[in-house]
């Protein structure tokens, strides 16, 4: 049986170092990160590239789940809206897999001092704190497990991700 797990969170909140380190306890595993399938310059946000980025991310995702050299599928992105959840799930083949929906969050002390520290280090433009910020309660509405990585190490969220059942 495959597992797919589907992390989202706010910008800032760690999905990829997570993934990468889930992606290192896991064998046989595979990650892909939304992100890389939307990198462009200018980003720009259109009802064209929304759909674009979902063909691209489905396409891969289904792939990966087809492919007999994986057992376990890892995706994140930000994932705010249970509509984009749903419209990912929909397009994918899910059969003989079991799916692990989680959603990390953290404080906003936590997020903040994330950001800002990624801001200084010029991985994020200014505006990125105000966007996750406003993103962060939107996460309790979904129908996602939660898991609150404000005081955790990479390593100790992916444990926790590989426990989850």
């Amino acid at each position: 049986m495959k597992h797919l797990y589907l992390i989202g969170g706010p910008m800032g909140v760690g999905k990829t170092t997570v993934c990468r380190e889930l992606q290192k306890r896991l064998d046989r595993s595979v990650f892909l990160d939304g992100d890389w399938c939307w990198d462009a310059n200018p980003f720009q946000v259109t009802e064209e590239t929304k759909a674009m980025v979902t063909e691209n991310i489905c396409f891969l995702l289904n792939n990966f789940l087809r492919c007999s050299a994986y057992d376990h599928v890892i995706f994140c992105w930000v994932l705010h809206q249970q509509a984009i959840l749903d419209g990912l799930l929909s397009r994918l083949d899910l059969g003989d897999c079991e799916l692990r929906a989680v959603s990390l969050t953290a404080s906003p002390e936590a997020l903040t001092a994330r950001i800002e520290s990624d801001i200084r280090a010029g991985r994020r433009d200014p505006g990125a704190l105000e966007r996750s910020l406003s993103y962060l309660p939107l996460y309790g509405a979904l129908n996602t497990k939660k898991l609150d990585v404000s005081e955790l190490t990479p390593e100790e969220a992916a444990a926790r991700l590989e426990a989850m059942a």
